[in-house]
């Protein structure tokens, strides 16, 4: 498990780091709140101001709320890793208690779908494949990322167009005060909206930097795994053949040692056999004579009569 780098609880970190600055953030707003009043609620002529800022916040939750659930997801891959790792070091089953659907399960699953069926495994094109599949993931939240900035800006070029326009009543008549509050209104407008924008785009870029710090972190440890302990394991190279062959070879030979020796052994049984039949043999001859002998005593004690 040391071996491997992998970062242990990368997403649930960001996570926590994540909340912790939105409450931060919303502690500031209260402390601050007459500010936030005067700029974004009070005295406000048009509601193109609370528009936009709240485009801009209605995006900003959605990129979040995704970064969220990919953070959730990667956490969970993280902790599928983890034991995938230490079912494979205590030598049971490297898919126990991991469930289907994470990413190292499907990547075990395909090597060996892939060894089975007798087919070379291009570790490169595994790598290459996550990495597309996983990058696909953060596409909204980098959509979002890259459009903070550009509705501000749109905000700012609303608001600003709303300003001329005041000015240009204010000019047409000296005594009309509407126009010199159009163009305060614009101008405060500008200036929500630009906050907004700014603000948005500094907390969503910072976790979406974090986003790719964790999938690196993730893909990272799912190479490494696949590197130290899958591909060792499902791999068929020509070096690893050979290697293989020799340690057959060394075997036939110690197999081959073993059966001269048996043959060896056999034949002293044999030879060991041959003397015992040679021995009995020898005995039976014996017996046969002792027979006749005895035979011989009982028929002249007895008076028998002897066999023609």
């Amino acid at each position: 498990m040391e071996s491997i780098q992998l970062r242990r609880n990368f997403s649930r970190n960001t996570l926590i780091r994540m909340f912790i600055l939105a409450a931060l953030g919303l502690a500031l707003l209260v402390w601050k709140f007459d500010f936030i009043n005067s700029v974004y609620f009070r005295d406000q002529l048009t509601a193109t101001g609370m528009l936009i800022n709240g485009t801009i916040l209605v995006l900003f939750l959605l990129g979040l709320l995704r970064i969220i659930g990919i953070l959730l997801r990667y956490s969970r891959e993280e902790s599928a890793i983890r034991r995938v790792i230490e079912n494979l070091e205590e030598g049971v089953s490297p898919l126990l208690e991991v469930p289907k659907a994470r990413i190292i399960s499907h990547r075990y699953q395909t090597m060996e779908t892939l060894h089975n069926s007798s087919t070379p495994i291009n570790h490169n094109a595994l790598a290459s494949t996550l990495v597309a599949t996983e990058s696909t993931r953060s596409s909204f939240p980098r959509f979002i990322n890259n459009i903070l900035i550009l509705t501000g800006v749109f905000g700012t070029i609303v608001s600003l167009s709303i300003a001329l326009i005041g000015a240009s009543d204010l000019l047409g008549s000296a005594v009309n005060t509407d126009g010199m509050g159009l163009v305060i209104h614009g101008m405060s407008t500008a200036l929500s909206t630009t906050i907004t924008a700014i603000v948005c785009y500094l907390y969503f870029g910072y976790f979406y930097l974090k986003l790719n710090d964790v999938q690196t972190n993730l893909i990272g440890g799912v190479e490494q795994v696949t590197a130290q302990y899958l591909v060792p394991r499902f791999q068929v190279e020509a070096g690893n053949i050979l290697y293989e062959f020799s340690g057959l070879i060394r075997s036939l030979q110690s197999l081959v040692n073993q059966i001269e020796n048996s043959q060896h052994s056999f034949e002293a049984i044999q030879q060991h056999l041959v003397n015992t039949l040679d021995t009995y043999s020898s005995k039976v001859h014996s017996l046969s004579d002792d027979m006749g002998a005895l035979k011989h005593l009982l028929r002249t004690g007895f008076r028998l009569p002897t066999d023609e």
